[in-house]
């Protein structure tokens, strides 16, 4: 046995018959006739060590890797290069031994025909009859169980489903028709693995309409193309919901679960479509070379940012990764998670809070990060609202905590995760954010005098979908109990991103302010694309579990929560944006203040929140961050003690 699969030894038989035939079936095809005028001993030398050395060179090429059920356009370039070594080896090799005697020297281009046709097809009419390509030929195909259904997108992902359907002798699904999901025409009246384009996303009525007529109405369609904007997709769910057709979509072919017979996975279409911005180029290379083989710690680790931060770094190989979180269940989810996907990497779930400067202190000190993420917060707005004191102490303070304990202790950088809410806050937690940002600029300014100084590297984005306390979840629950669903203001929206983009982005960003001295002390802002509307997206949601907005399921709106403002924002109106060489990214440059003027302040804050003088935290916070305009909830809370009152739109840390 020369190989441990019988199927690979019995392909190997095969192919050296082929050769041997094919030198025989070659020559007749040259002399015809007239073979019988040649000599049958030297026309039998020829044929063996033609199909030795065929033999040789098949099994030094790897033919038997591959698996005759999938071939394809790689095996058949595999056939290609191997017959032409066979060629280029024997006719040679034969002309120094017997100067090819009585041997046309056309043969060996009839040969290399012959072989490639005799190894070629039979691999290929094999693949076809496992495909039901000569199945439909040979025997009736009961269709009567399956359920017909129209493709949106005439590309890869619509011919690897009607593949997998074609090779399922229980498919579920019979695709009648395709889709074209781009706006010419080029596409339509051709077809794809046997099935038919009929037509542009803007003749689907038509299309239905006549498959109608024809008996073959489709029952579901389903979103093949792979990439397609959030406009198409919400004009799809307009279209199938006027038709009364279902809507589903296939996973990314990087997600696709189906192989050989196995059923494609359909997937309802999911909020994250709607958002449909294309996928940003990623320096993938440059995230590797910051984190590879370096030791990694993220705080917030259990968080949807932090966790996901966690997920990503630890498939880029660091020497060590850091878990540190105050939420003890949550911390020890996202360590067992990376403990059954990563169990080679040594790592470590450390229970901490970022407020509690000597246990940061601690951590760091022992651990020598070489990067610290930080994505420990406070982020839900009323929440942070009712307990400002709070907010500042974990959102400002312990942000400060963080980014002393990394500069004592030489961390290569610190990456501060912060939000759009930072930029003109109208909430405490928009305000503590803003703080930290400016904290983290100072002491970026104050380390580039260094020669091997931490960098200190902020990063600005919105909501990400999903994350928790977040208005999806939210939505979600609402919807299981039959609604409504409750928005705040018919004109409030935001900006969303999802948790996986944002976090690519986020270490695209970090490696991007490694690389250049030039983007000290300013902030990396991931491009959002457009904001949405947050009623626009409760009724997608609603026509998502498929149900009719303001008919099965109503929108109530209940008023603008303590600290909320109608519109996010990703940058100040006087800040100058800088583009950089990543294309999501970002540059603002908002006003930097020196960083021993700022500790000063900083350690006053501290002192009052540690004796939770909320009045004095809330003056005090306004002359930090005096473009902070407080709540209505805020300043109810410090009119009647006489306590400052932060300034609506004046211009300081953040001008």
């Amino acid at each position: 046995m020369i190989f441990r699969s019988n199927r690979a030894n019995a392909a190997f038989c095969h192919d050296l018959f082929m050769a041997a035939l094919s030198f025989l079936l070659s020559f007749y095809l040259r002399v015809g006739g007239g073979i019988a005028a040649y000599s049958w001993q030297l026309i039998g030398v020829y044929d063996l060590s033609f199909t030795l050395i065929a033999g040789l060179v098949f099994w030094w090429t790897g033919l038997y890797r591959g698996i005759w059920r999938y071939a394809s356009s790689p095996d058949m370039l595999a056939l290609l290069r191997a017959v032409t070594i066979v060629m280029l080896l024997f006719f040679p090799a034969m002309f120094v031994v017997t100067r090819l005697d009585e041997l046309p020297r056309s043969t060996p281009f009839i040969n290399w025909l012959v072989l490639m046709a005799l190894l070629g097809g039979p691999r290929f009419a094999y693949r076809a009859y496992k495909d039901r390509g000569l199945g439909h030929m040979l025997e009736r195909v009961d269709y009567s169980h399956t359920i017909p259904v129209l493709l949106i997108g005439a590309r890869d992902g619509a011919a690897m489903f009607i593949h997998a359907m074609a090779s399922d002798p229980e498919r579920l699904y019979r695709v009648v028709g395709i889709i074209s999901d781009s706006s010419s025409n080029s596409r339509v009246g051709r077809d794809i693995a046997g099935v038919p384009v009929l037509g542009t996303i803007a003749d689907l009525p038509e299309v239905v309409s006549a498959l109608d007529r024809n008996g073959e109405r489709p029952q579901r369609m389903i979103i093949a193309a792979q990439s397609i904007d959030g406009a198409t997709v919400s004009r799809l769910l307009d279209v199938a919901e006027t038709l009364t057709i279902p809507l589903a979509r296939l996973p990314r072919l990087t997600e696709f679960k189906s192989t050989g017979a196995e059923e494609p996975t359909i997937e309802p279409v999911a909020i994250e479509d709607l958002l449909g911005r294309p996928q940003a180029v990623l320096d993938r290379p440059g995230m590797q070379a910051l984190i590879a083989g370096r030791r990694v710690l993220v705080t917030g680790a259990g968080g949807t940012i932090g966790s996901e931060l966690a997920r990503q770094i630890a498939a880029y190989g660091p020497a060590r990764l850091v878990l540190v979180d105050n939420n003890e269940f949550a911390l020890y989810t996202i360590d067992r998670e990376l403990a059954e996907r990563h169990a080679a990497l040594p790592r470590q779930a450390l229970i901490g809070d970022v407020r509690d400067r000597f246990r940061i202190e601690e951590i760091i000190a022992g651990e020598r990060p070489e990067l610290v993420f930080h994505a420990a917060a406070l982020k839900h707005v009323p929440m942070v609202e009712a307990n400002p004191v709070e907010g500042i102490l974990t959102n400002a303070l312990g942000t400060r905590f963080v980014a002393e304990a990394c500069r004592a202790h030489g961390v290569r950088a610190m990456v501060l995760i912060s939000t759009d809410k930072a930029v003109n806050p109208t909430n405490v937690m928009g305000a503590s954010k803003r703080l930290a940002e400016s904290i983290c600029q100072a002491l970026d300014v104050l380390e580039s005098r260094k020669a091997e100084g931490t960098h200190f590297v902020t990063v600005r984005f919105g909501n990400v979908l999903g994350s928790t306390g977040s208005v999806v979840p939210l939505f979600q629950r609402q919807l299981a109990m039959g609604g409504p669903l409750t928005v705040t203001h018919p004109e409030v929206q935001r900006f969303f991103m999802t948790v996986r983009e944002a976090v690519e982005l986020v270490l695209e960003a970090s490696a991007l302010a490694m690389t250049s001295r030039e983007e000290r002390g300013r902030i990396f802002v991931l491009d959002m694309g457009e904001p949405v509307k947050i009623v626009d997206l409760a009724r997608q949601m609603i026509r998502l579990a498929g149900k009719k907005p303001d008919i099965d399921i109503k929108i109530t709106f209940i008023g603008l929560r303590p600290g909320e403002k109608l519109y996010e924002e990703l940058f100040y109106a006087n800040e100058p944006l800088v583009p950089t060489a990543a294309a999501g990214i970002r540059l603002a440059a908002p006003r930097i203040i020196d960083y021993a003027m700022l500790q000063r302040s900083l350690d006053e804050l501290a002192e009052h929140a540690r004796e939770r003088r909320q009045e004095r935290v809330l003056a005090l916070l306004g002359k930090l961050v005096p473009e902070f305009a407080a709540s209505a909830a805020t300043l109810s809370r410090t009119a009647g003690e006489g306590g400052a009152q932060p300034r609506s739109g004046a211009q300081g840390l953040g001008g």
